[in-house]
């Protein structure tokens, strides 16, 4: 990870250097020195013009930005040398260069800079090559028609001085800047500047200590980085591989996340904590689901197996005891069936997915489920609120509920059964209470146990109320047993209200 970091920090310093956005910077600092020097001495120059009248006849130099581009410019070989010519130069303009010459060579002493003054034909009024004339320079031509104009040329006295300077693209190049002065309208000569541009590394050596500092504190802030994010994200998510790992192997459990872990981090601890919790309900489940049915097959099992045995040893039996025999491998045979039919119906159940816009009337079901049992030995009542909303479950869920409780209230000699249905805490309560024998208080913990009744001898399959809760959990509701101290049993359903989409609305 600082890694990482140091690799994407480091990229705007390699951009600067390979894109020359540093370099291009430094010529053009250069480029901006030569044009404030010409304006300068341009204006002297205008001043020293013999007969030119103050401030009335020089013409204020335009203002101007610098335009080179490393990237963009086009570099043009380097500047030819001049030719001589014949033609006498003009004595008055002789004489103004001359006067100018002191003022042009303590300039040059200062800024390093290269500097000519030649008349508007380009030949060179002061110095060594006095007399002799440059020609087809573009940016004497931009001079001579009053503008100033810098170029870019190639350097070849240039020699390297260090061994990366193949990485400067500047390092051989020159910087020219001609800029006319006008007097009176009129091009009354030319001011020739050249420079090298400041160098890439001389550059960033002056620039040395800000620079250092820079990578300093940046380093430092990426390893500070480097450090909480370990801390937040990497170390915790090495512990939860460690921690899931061990859950794989039936070992250990998910620990709590760290409080220094990052929000998202905690998130995805408490995500496996509930996985893990699942996977090991759902584990326990299967292996107590599977010992039950192998408990519950094998009593049919072995009695069906003992008759045949039986039959098959006994083949003179009397048939009364042959009829007896076969009546009983009949029975464990059809308990067999319903069991099997029971497990699937629990199966189903386990496996109901929510119906989306799934509603029913609950004060419907009551009524048709109530007209369903109502008889001459058996009386079902019910009470509803007036203002009882639609609950979030399939109708058929709601009946096959209704309906398995009311059957078990009948099996356990019950004569009254009451339905209530309000709305409390934003829920649909509905409520089915009976006066039968009721539950006895060392069974009430289990009835929810699939397998597990109390009417075995009677063809119970301790299925029922497995599959009632099983279908209601699918839709976000839940059954309970309520805790009573009088005679009878008592459940509550506790369901969601239907809320219609804004599409139905």
């Amino acid at each position: 990870m600082l890694l990482t970091f140091v690799f994407v920090a480091a990229l705007p310093g390699f951009g600067a250097l390979f894109l020359r956005v540093y370099e291009n910077s430094l010529v053009r600092q250069t480029e901006a020195e030569l044009i404030a020097q010409s304006a300068a001495l341009a204006a002297i120059g205008a001043t020293e013009w013999p007969n030119s009248r103050p401030q009335a006849s020089i013409e204020a130099p335009p203002s101007e930005a610098p335009t080179v581009d490393l990237r963009m410019s086009h570099i043009l070989p380097e500047r030819p040398a001049p030719h001589s010519v014949g033609e006498p130069q003009d004595r008055s303009t002789l004489a103004w260069a001359n006067r100018l010459a002191p003022i042009l060579r303590t300039t040059a002493r200062t800024t390093l800079a290269s500097i000519e003054i030649l008349d508007p034909r380009g030949r060179i009024l002061v110095g060594p090559q006095a007399g002799y004339a440059y020609d087809g320079m573009p940016e004497l031509r931009s001079a001579r028609e009053g503008r100033p104009a810098t170029t870019l040329r190639r350097n070849d006295a240039y020699r390297p001085h260090y061994a990366l300077e193949w990485l400067s693209r500047a390092s051989d190049l020159r910087i020219h800047h001609a800029r006319p002065v006008i007097v009176g309208g009129h091009v009354v000569g030319i001011l020739l500047l050249s420079r090298s541009p400041r160098a890439l590394f001389v550059g960033m050596y002056a620039d040395r200590g800000k620079i250092l500092f820079g990578v300093a504190l940046i380093f430092g802030t990426l390893v500070v980085l480097s450090g909480l994010l370990s801390r937040g994200i990497v170390r915790p998510v090495e512990a939860l591989g460690e921690a899931t790992r061990a859950v794989a192997s039936g070992r250990g459990s998910v620990p709590t996340a760290p409080t220094t872990a990052a929000i998202e981090i905690q998130a995805l601890y408490r995500d496996f904590g509930s996985m893990a919790e699942a996977i090991e309900r759902r584990s326990r489940y299967l292996r107590d689901f599977a010992h039950a049915v192998s408990h519950e097959f094998k009593t049919p099992l072995a009695g069906i197996g003992g008759a045949v045995e039986l039959l098959q040893d006994h083949a003179d039996m009397a048939p009364a005891d042959r009829q007896r025999f076969l009546a009983n491998i009949g029975a464990d045979a059809a308990r067999l069936n319903l069991l099997v039919s029971r497990l699937l119906d629990l199966a189903r159940a386990d496996m109901a997915e929510i119906v989306e816009g799934a509603a029913a009337d609950v004060t419907d079901v009551m009524h048709c489920t109530a007209d369903a049992y109502n008889g001459a030995d058996f009386h079902v009542s019910m009470t509803s609120s007036p203002s009882l909303p639609s609950v979030a479950v399939p109708r058929a869920v709601l009946e096959t509920a209704l309906t398995g409780l009311i059957e078990n209230s009948r099996q356990a000699g019950a004569s009254n059964v009451s339905m209530t249905a309000d709305v409390i805490g934003g829920r649909v309560a509905l409520t089915l209470r009976d006066d039968g024998s009721g539950i006895p208080i060392g069974d009430r913990e289990r009835i929810f146990e699939p397998f597990f009744t109390s009417h075995r001898s009677s063809g119970g399959t301790g299925l029922g109320l497995p599959i009632i809760r099983s279908l209601l959990l699918a839709h976000h509701g839940t059954i309970a047993l309520e805790e009573r101290k009088e005679y009878g049993t008592a459940f509550t359903m506790m369901l969601l209200p239907y809320i219609p989409s804004a599409g139905q609305v």
